[in-house]
């Protein structure tokens, strides 16, 4: 029974709601062996999906209805609780639990460069839903993860919800993965496109869900998960500044100011220094001919 409620889960579609029957069904037909059992197995398949798409009609007509007062405040602020500031060492337990911690107790922490993870919440011990915070200063968008997850046991197998996308398309639903790296293998890589899921969730005020699940298989690695690949911006400025060393004729590189959050932006001008100079005595800041890249990060 656990693992039917995990692959219902993960297809997302709740153990006891309107998609399990009809989906533990089709498993069922796809392990069976016999050509009796596979008939019958059928004719479950097939009473099972007409009353899971019944329920499907009117679970749906009653999320509407509920989720309707509400809908003009979730696109506007994201659809759940103001999120303010990052998780920072959260350790997840069990509701109730009071003892010491424990292996699996799974520590989240966002507080890292480029992180972005606001809230966890526990539904059992194998799922976890995830809330990430919206981009500086437009609560509309919310995109981005980047968190890390460490205290975990060897063969703990987890499904981790983002619950919160506010984007319509995604190219997860086109074989896009999240990515994963630990402390004994550093180098990113990407999750098998099989174990990801993107859809939407009338259980989330109808917001876009991406669940994914994982196994972890060593306990003392610190596990970091990523909507793709981090730039951070120390790895820009480093970058930059390793180009203005070289002292380069073509590029340029000036201040334009600073950031809401008191980072520099930078302009590169990068151009034929000859033309450049030509151009010194016409109207200044104009330069035909040359590119500029502003490289601004919030």
């Amino acid at each position: 029974m656990q693992l039917h409620g995990i692959i219902c889960r993960v297809a997302g579609r709740h153990p006891c709601g309107w998609g399990s029957c009809a989906l533990f069904a089709r498993l069922h037909l796809l392990v069976t062996s016999s050509h009796s059992s596979r008939a019958a197995a059928r004719r479950r398949l097939g009473n099972a999906r007409s009353a899971s798409e019944a329920c499907v009609r009117l679970y749906g007509r009653m999320m509407e209805e509920n989720s309707r007062e509400h809908l003009d405040t979730d696109n506007e602020m994201g659809g759940e609780d103001a999120l303010v500031g990052n998780v920072n060492k959260l350790m997840v337990t069990p509701p109730g639990y009071t003892g010491p911690p424990k292996k699996g107790h799974i520590v989240f922490d966002a507080c890292i460069e480029s992180g972005n993870l606001g809230r966890v919440d526990y539904i059992s011990e194998f799922e976890f839903d995830l809330f990430i915070r919206p981009d500086t200063c437009n609560p509309r968008f919310r995109v981005w993860f980047n968190f890390t997850v460490e205290n975990v046991r060897e063969t703990q197998r987890v499904i981790f919800n983002i619950v919160n996308f506010s984007k319509t398309k995604s190219l997860y639903r086109d074989g896009m993965s999240p990515v994963v790296k630990s402390t004994s293998r550093p180098k990113w890589q990407r999750l098998p496109a099989k174990n990801v899921y993107y859809y939407r969730c009338p259980d989330h005020r109808r917001n876009y869900v991406m669940s994914f699940a994982f196994c972890f298989d060593r306990e003392d690695d610190v596990y970091q998960f990523s909507y793709c690949y981090p730039y951070t911006y120390s790895r820009l400025q480093h970058y930059l500044a390793s180009l203005e060393r070289r002292n380069l004729d073509y590029l340029q590189r000036e201040q334009l100011g600073l950031s809401v959050q008191q980072r520099r932006l930078d302009l590169l001008t990068i151009t034929n220094p000859a033309a450049a100079q030509e151009q010194k005595p016409a109207k200044r800041g104009l330069f035909p001919q040359v590119v500029s890249i502003s490289a601004i990060l919030s």
